[in-house]
C-alpha cells in the first residue's frame, strides 16, 4: 500500500458515530436540480462560484456562506415554491473531490450524496487491473481514514453514510502483487535463503 502520511485506521462505525454531521457546501461544490413536473429549463448542475455565491434560474443568487447543505436545500425548495405550487423538486448537494491512485481516469468529480461506492468509482473509469481494492482509503487533512470496501458494497452505502466529505481526496492503492519487480526481489530473496540453508547443512 502507498503510504502518503502514516496511517490512522478509522472504521465505519466511527464514521456513523462522528463523521456525518450536515455538511457545508465550499466553492467549487454544487447542488443538482432536478424538476419532474416543470418544463422550465431548470433541472442541471450548479456551482458554487466565489464569495459563496450560488446563481439558479428565476430565484437568483443564494448566499451559502456558513450555511449547512439541509439550510441551503430548504431556501432553494422554498423559493422555487413560490414560484411553482408545490413543485416536485429534488435538491442534491454535489461534493468536489479527486480521485486517483488505480483508477483509469483519475481526476476531480462531483459526487453526489446520494452516489455509492463502486458509482464514485465509476466516474474516475472504474479501477485499473492494478487496483488493490481492499486497501482503498480516503486522504483528509493529512490522515488517512481506511475504508472497509466489501462491508460497504454490500451494505449499499451512500457517500454520506460513509462520511464523504468536500475536498476529499479517495485513493486506490496499487497491490503489493502488480508490481512484477517485487517478484524478482523475492525470487532473489528465497534463492539467497535456500543457498543459505544449504551451506549451513553441509
Amino acid at each position: 500500500m502507498k503510504l502518503y502520511f502514516i496511517p490512522q485506521i478509522i472504521f465505519l462505525t466511527i464514521f456513523f458515530a462522528g463523521l456525518i454531521p450536515a455538511q457545508e457546501l465550499n466553492p467549487g461544490d454544487g447542488v443538482r436540480i432536478t424538476f419532474l413536473d416543470i418544463q422550465d429549463n431548470i433541472s442541471g448542475d450548479y456551482s458554487i462560484q466565489p464569495e459563496d455565491k450560488l446563481q439558479l434560474p428565476y430565484i437568483g443568487i443564494i448566499n451559502t456562506n456558513g450555511k449547512k447543505f439541509p439550510e441551503i436545500k430548504s431556501e432553494i425548495i422554498t423559493k422555487y415554491d413560490s414560484l411553482y405550487k408545490n413543485p416536485d423538486i429534488t435538491v442534491l448537494a454535489l461534493f468536489r473531490i479527486n480521485i486517483h491512485g488505480e483508477v483509469k481516469n483519475p481526476g476531480y468529480y462531483f459526487v453526489t450524496e446520494i452516489e455509492k461506492l463502486t458509482g464514485i468509482i465509476a466516474l474516475a473509469g472504474g479501477y485499473t487491473n492494478a487496483a488493490s481494492l481492499d486497501e482503498i482509503f480516503i486522504l483528509r487533512d493529512n490522515k488517512e481514514i481506511q475504508l472497509d470496501v466489501e462491508s460497504i458494497i454490500e451494505g449499499g452505502n451512500t457517500a454520506t453514510d460513509i462520511g464523504l466529505k468536500s475536498g476529499d481526496q479517495i485513493v486506490v492503492p496499487r497491490s503489493f502483487w502488480a508490481d512484477p519487480g517485487r517478484f524478482t526481489w523475492i525470487f532473489s530473496l528465497i534463492a539467497v535463503l535456500v543457498t543459505a540453508a544449504a551451506l549451513f547443512l553441509r
